[in-house]
């Protein structure tokens, strides 16, 4: 199989890891030679419940039995979709009536991105540098690290970056921008939280100038940082929230949340103004309605802050110089990037899953399912220190 995958499968890098893989369960992944390997990754943040998830299966099977692809998004009432967004709904600020289900995390941003355009009237974009929203032309475009996209420009015009984090930056918001676009923690660039009421003073800046506040939830989303949603670590409420990976329990997914004043936007004038065709699946909103249920019901989030400080006891290492994030969303950071480029190899060898970050070359990410056991955590920071021993 992997001799067929290195030759017809396109890939994002040169040298894929290449795991062969056979099945999944729990917090675990088999390759097809039977060797199990703890997964400390999720997916990349995607699989709040672990792999093969008992309720999601049954939920999919059962559905899949009922209908799968009926109809383009928007034109008919399907059960799953409809009480996914409602549920939604419920969880989100109170100002958020009406979501707009998309195939992706990715495609949520696209659709977030037109929606503020239309509500405001306005073309100016503003995203953080080192932030990451996705790989399409749209999302590329406020992507803030310029060696990832210098070869596909032109790029959207009317874009700038500020600093994250750096207040002095914030003049750069002014009556020709229609949002802000921000990871409520930013991702790639290594797990960096908000500080100093930093979100706060990005809302009240664009209150003042009447541009829309755009938060990407699509990493810390739905309990792993030890709320349903990251931002309600900060106290603030933005005009749009986009979400995605974790919501669909590993299937694929995103949404992007509004007031129904602002989402009507893209309804008429012209008519059609963000449609897709398999947005909202039914087979898809079953496993993010499923997953959701298991994380509210179970109150999964009200366990992250246990689960960090666990990691953070049991990570103490003379090469590891600290640990960024909250929650499950956690990077450690070392001293030179041939530590984890020696680490993440080593560590598949001896059955742990981890990866890297995109920007910070000097980290590696550790984002596990939230139901990982106390053991399986205890166990993976063991493999973890034992390899940097290796060095």
């Amino acid at each position: 199989m992997l001799k067929d995958f290195l030759k017809y499968q396109a890939k994002t890098t040169p040298h894929p890891l290449g795991l062969e893989i056979y099945r999944a369960k729990g917090s675990y992944i088999f390759d097809t030679k039977g060797k199990s390997y703890l997964d400390f990754i999720a997916g990349v943040s995607a699989l709040p419940l672990g792999h093969s998830h008992p309720k999601v299966v049954n939920a999919l099977c059962s559905q899949i039995e009922k209908y799968m692809h009926v109809m383009v998004y928007g034109e008919f009432a399907q059960a799953p979709a409809v009480k996914l967004c409602k549920k939604l709904v419920g969880l989100l600020p109170k100002k958020h009536e009406v979501v707009y289900l998309t195939n992706s995390g990715t495609e949520a941003i696209e659709g977030a991105l037109k929606l503020a355009k239309r509500a405001t009237g306005r073309h100016g974009l503003v995203a953080a540098r080192n932030s990451y929203h996705g790989s399409t032309h749209g999302a590329l475009s406020l992507l803030g690290y310029e060696n990832q996209k210098k070869g596909y420009r032109p790029l959207l015009p009317g874009v700038s970056f500020i600093q994250f984090n750096k207040q002095e930056d914030l003049d750069q918001i002014d009556e020709s921008t229609a949002a802000v676009l921000l990871e409520t923690i930013q991702g790639g660039a290594g797990f960096i939280l908000p500080k100093d009421n930093y979100l706060k003073k990005v809302k009240k800046r664009c209150e003042k100038v009447g541009a829309l506040m755009i938060l990407d939830e699509i990493q810390p989303g739905f309990g792993r940082t030890g709320k349903m949603f990251g931002f309600e670590h900060f106290g603030v409420a933005p005009d749009i929230v986009v979400m995605g990976k974790a919501l669909g329990g590993g299937l694929p997914i995103g949404a992007f949340s509004a007031p129904k004043k602002i989402m009507q936007k893209l309804q008429d004038n012209p008519k059609l103004g963000h449609i897709t065709t398999f947005g909202g699946n039914p087979v898809i909103a079953i496993a993010a309605l499923t997953t959701l249920n298991e994380i509210h019901s179970a109150k999964l989030f009200r366990k992250m802050t246990k689960k960090e400080k666990i990691f953070r006891e049991n990570l103490k290492h003379p090469m590891i110089k600290s640990i960024r994030g909250k929650g499950l969303m956690l990077a450690p950071i070392f001293e030179k990037p041939e530590i984890p480029n020696f680490l993440v190899p080593r560590c598949i060898e001896k059955g742990l899953i981890l990866f890297w970050l995109l920007w910070e070359k000097n980290a590696i990410r550790i984002s596990p399912p939230l139901n990982i056991s106390e053991e399986e955590i205890v166990l993976g920071c063991q493999i973890i220190k034992e390899t940097l021993d290796e060095i």
